[in-house]
């Protein structure tokens, strides 16, 4: 089934001016989470009475609340998509998640316990408004087999990675130095910039994430109708398969927010000519990988596909499990040269930030645009909420895996992340050519696609 518009695209360097909006609008977004995100551990175990007085919590009850807030934040994808697809379409769930996390953040830059927890409870919220339905909109820029679609979706994740880095930085130094509802209050208002650069940029964006009951196309409400066809079922089988990796990715990547923040803030040697570098500026190396090497991974894939060489989205996703578990052999080394010296060199943590970004971009924006490739069209905005939930799931395995550190110490659970990844991944590519059959040749006979080829669309024929 296809899903058309008769509305002409705008294209910007190669790609339609709606991937723009949607990009800064993202990139306000994760401003506002990571640098959230980048000082909540650090706020929670800081002490009641110190200068910059935190909630003085133990490290283990501090790791428990990041690894359940952070798998609350995704899981609720699985309504915010489900809410989208059955009453108010991708667009409106977008818009009134922003207004759920500006209002959130901002009430965490309040002194208050009970703000805390109510801030934190509508970040969950908009988060799950906007996020699989922000993601969903990205897919419905692009045709069915046209190859720019990963390109778009790692175009689009630099602009996550953009907030990310400058959070991490601004946000992390302002928490850190000036006080940490300061740092809180910084975030809501990146989040008030994004929504705003959204509701000027709606002129971009008036074929994509409209609701579909409401839509005058016959097709289009007929789609929300159907049952699945036995293709589309082989199509969600595989997704499912997929989300597996998905676990366990975050599961471990995800030890960058909490245990190696900590690891970074207690155990490293952060002196650099003479300066103490801040242990939160270490959660923006992820970021600016990202923006210095994600349109060379996404271009080294592309061109693996155009000489017909394995580059299929689960393949990808495979190797990119392996590449970023491959990284925490690297904290296992800092771990041993802690547990000689008593200081490990800010070099390990680096490296390992490099391998699990390269790792990242194999896995994250592919898995996002492997969703709209497969997902059937009536489920676009709940597949894409299940694949947040297991974002989830695997943040809050990060969680469980960092409070073990205190019981097993950091060497054995860095080495343990590591050897997992690596087998999971091996295991799961055993079986790769079984799976990639249930695709029914969805990625098949990919090729650029111009607007002056075809007309605007909202989702991937599936």
């Amino acid at each position: 089934m296809s899903n058309t518009s008769t509305i002409k695209q705008k294209e910007l360097f190669g790609h339609p001016i709606g991937l723009y909006v949607l990009f800064f609008t993202e990139m306000w977004e994760r401003f506002s989470y990571y640098g959230m995100r980048a000082i909540l551990v650090l706020y929670l175990v800081a002490e009641t009475q110190a200068g910059n007085a935190g909630l003085g919590w133990t490290r283990g009850d501090a790791l428990s609340l990041y690894g359940t807030y952070t798998m609350m934040v995704y899981v609720m994808s699985i309504p915010g998509g489900w809410i989208a697809d059955k009453f108010l379409g991708q667009k409106k769930s977008v818009l009134y998640g922003g207004l759920l996390l500006v209002a959130g953040h901002s009430i965490l830059a309040v002194e208050e316990l009970w703000a805390f927890y109510t801030g934190l409870a509508l970040i969950v919220a908009g988060v799950g408004m906007l996020k699989p339905n922000i993601s969903t909109m990205v897919g419905g820029l692009y045709q069915q087999g046209d190859i720019r679609r990963d390109k778009g979706f790692t175009i689009f994740y630099i602009g996550i990675n953009i907030g990310a880095f400058l959070s991490s930085l601004i946000v992390g130094y302002v928490g850190e130095v000036h006080g940490w509802h300061y740092g809180f209050g910084l975030a809501g208002i990146g989040m008030a910039l994004g929504l705003i650069q959204y509701l000027l940029g709606q002129k971009h964006l008036k074929h994509v994430g409209n609701f579909l009951g409401a839509s005058e196309n016959k097709e289009e409400k007929e789609a929300m109708k159907k049952p699945l066809t036995s293709v589309e079922k082989d199509r969600v089988v595989v997704l499912f398969i997929s989300f597996l990796l998905v676990i366990v990715f975050w599961g471990a990547f995800e030890q960058a927010g909490g245990l190696m923040n900590l690891y970074a803030k207690e155990n490293t040697n952060r002196m650099l000519m003479g300066w103490e570098v801040p242990a939160s500026w270490f959660q923006s190396l992820n970021a600016m990988f990202i923006i210095f090497l994600g349109t060379s991974v996404a271009l080294f894939w592309a061109n693996r596909k155009l000489k017909g060489k394995i580059s299929t989205s689960l393949f990808k996703m495979i190797v990119g499990l392996i590449i970023m578990g491959t990284g925490f052999f690297f904290m296992s080394a800092a771990a041993a040269e802690f547990n000689s010296t008593g200081a490990s060199a800010m070099y390990w943590l680096v490296l390992a930030y490099l391998f699990h970004t390269v790792g990242e971009l194999c896995i994250s924006p592919v898995a996002l645009s492997y969703i709209t490739k497969l997902a059937p069209l009536k489920y676009a905005s709940l597949m894409m909420g299940v694949y947040f939930a297991m974002t989830g799931f695997g943040n809050k395995l990060a969680g469980l895996l960092g409070e073990s550190a205190e019981g097993f110490g950091e060497f054995k659970v860095f080495t343990g992340i590591a050897i997992f990844c690596v087998m999971f991944g091996g295991l799961v590519m055993i079986f790769r050519n079984k799976l990639e059959k249930l695709t029914h040749k969805a990625e098949d006979n990919e090729r650029e696609i111009k607007y002056d080829e075809a007309e605007g669309f909202e989702l991937a024929e599936n």
